[in-house]
């Protein structure tokens, strides 16, 4: 099988440019608070990934199809929702996805209306777990 190569990759993109041009005003603080939350939790100021991800971090990844280097957490305000990315999916969570509060999830994205709907403390608890599970499983990519 051919390499896959990653279309979306970090960009030089201004980061509090695109949070302060998120609509409506309840989303633009929702990702504010977000980005204040994945700062304190990462220690890693964040890089535009493509036009919408808000990316921490790094890490190398290899598969079967592809290999590259990806953001280690992240999220996107999404039309319908707030996209939170936790790469290595939600099996080691779910006691603490029973006490986050309303959500959907895909197999590495949780998906979350508005902030006021969940625990604040619970998606730190997640945020701070799954970013250092995934620093233990592939340690950090320079750049």
């Amino acid at each position: 099988m051919g390499k896959y190569e990653v279309k979306t990759k970090k960009t030089g993109a201004s980061v509090v440019d695109f949070l302060d041009a998120v609509e409506p005003a309840e989303k633009r603080a929702d990702v504010k608070t977000l980005d204040k939350l994945f700062r304190k939790v990462t220690g890693d100021k964040p890089k535009m990934w493509g036009s919408a991800i808000v990316g921490y971090g790094n890490y190398h990844y290899k598969g079967r199809s592809s290999e590259g280097d990806w953001m280690a957490t992240g999220f996107s305000p999404r039309k319908a929702n707030l996209t939170l990315y936790i790469m290595l999916g939600f099996g080691d969570y779910a006691a603490l996805l029973q006490k986050l509060g309303k959500y959907t999830t895909g197999k590495g994205c949780l998906y979350i209306k508005r902030l006021n709907e969940i625990d604040p403390a619970v998606l730190e608890e997640l945020v701070t777990r799954s970013y250092a599970d995934l620093n233990r499983k592939y340690p950090p990519a320079k750049g």
